[in-house]
């Protein structure tokens, strides 16, 4: 397995900015709801706009004269490529950000990524919400085998990767949640597959990984696959995904090179329980599907999907429920996919889970506006 070192985050503790500085950056929300999300802003048009000299400064509400969280987004890179800010605004409302020369406030990571060697090589995701893992080369022909996105069922705001790996007592529950969701052979909780002849042709596990960002506010990373050839198409792929902050979803950007052809008929997937009337439900206009577990030992898990700007078709099968979609040669193909645990207190129906993705999905088609005022 080829590792990658994440790159660290710069957070500012002094600021050499000039006290004259006036300028602001205003973002408004065109929603009815308020919005508590992360937003990203190009780092070189930030830093010029406000005169900074370096990358240490504190960032303010211009009202309220309140600090924010923000991360220096380094994407892989050796410099800041965006500046995340951590927000909340008002319905319909505008939030004035100016900058200080106040030290940067000391921050906790929410969000964490990494490889997991001592566990068959998963490679785990998380926020401060929910935890995501994917599976890696060495659980390949072992009885444990799996194929898609698990999730596990956290109710703890604290970051549990580590401690639940290092404990390896996670699929019981100790008062921060566990691990009881099943994915097997499906696609679990959003990932894909190839789609030939009308059959689910799953790929080999990732090969390797490369950490671009690990927090405090986001953790973005790339699970890249070794080329296959499958049904006489020879195909790469690479998932590059992220995390925010207090989200109950990741965001994920696909990748798909074939080198037969231009296209690559695929299926995104959530995994299906054993019932008779599934409770689900799909909103065409908002372009999202929502699946509400069948409870189990109390405990419930709600999954869901927020599609793409892509024609899909949807395919209900005994084991999980599919959408074919067609992939591009070098177009990236984003979705977002999601869950939702009922002992975590924030979301504990289905009528408040399709609440929070008519929101998430505004969110995705509606981003906040962002002004430069001098």
């Amino acid at each position: 397995m080829k590792s990658f070192l994440s790159t660290a985050i710069l957070l500012g503790v002094t600021s050499s900015l000039s006290a004259q500085n006036s300028n602001t950056v205003q973002i408004n929300s065109p929603s009815s709801f308020e919005r508590k999300e992360v937003v990203s802003i190009p780092f070189e048009k930030f830093k010029n706009h406000f005169g900074l000299r370096d990358n240490n400064f504190s960032i303010v509400d211009q009202d309220s004269k309140k600090p924010l969280v923000y991360q220096l987004e380094m994407h892989g890179e050796t410099s800041p490529q965006n500046i995340l800010i951590a927000v909340q605004i008002a319905p319909k409302g505008t939030l004035k950000l100016a900058v200080s020369a106040a030290n940067q406030m000391q921050v906790k990571n929410k969000t964490f990524a990494r490889y997991v060697p001592e566990r068959k090589d998963d490679f785990a995701w998380e926020n401060n919400v929910v935890a995501f893992r994917a599976y890696g080369k060495a659980l390949e022909g072992t009885s444990e085998d799996a194929q898609g996105f698990d999730y596990w069922s956290k109710r703890t705001d604290e970051l549990v990767i580590d401690e639940w790996y290092k404990t390896d007592d996670y699929h019981h529950d100790h008062g921060k949640g566990l691990d009881y969701y099943s994915v097997g052979q499906t696609l679990g909780v959003g990932d894909i597959a190839l789609y030939f002849d009308n059959h689910v042709q799953y790929t080999k596990h990732y090969r390797q990984y490369k950490v671009l960002d690990n927090g405090p506010l986001r953790s973005t990373f790339k699970l890249i696959y070794e080329p296959q050839e499958i049904k006489g198409h020879g195909i790469t792929i690479e998932k590059e995904i992220s995390i925010d902050a207090e989200s109950q979803l990741s965001k994920v950007s696909l990748n798909i090179y074939n080198a037969t052809a231009a296209l690559t008929p695929i299926v995104i997937g959530i995994a299906k329980r054993k019932e008779t009337d599934p409770n689900t439900f799909s909103d065409k206009k908002a372009n999202f599907f929502a699946y509400w577990e069948p409870e189990m030992k109390g405990n419930i898990t709600g999954t869901a999907l927020i599609f793409p700007n892509s024609r899909n078709t949807f395919i209900d099968t005994p084991t999980q429920f599919l959408w074919n979609i067609t992939a591009k040669n070098n177009q990236t193909l984003t979705y977002y996919m999601g869950a939702a645990f009922n002992k975590a207190g924030k979301i504990q129906s289905m009528d408040a889970w399709k609440k929070y993705l008519e929101q998430a999905s505004e969110q995705v088609q509606k981003p906040l506006t962002i002004s430069y005022k001098k």
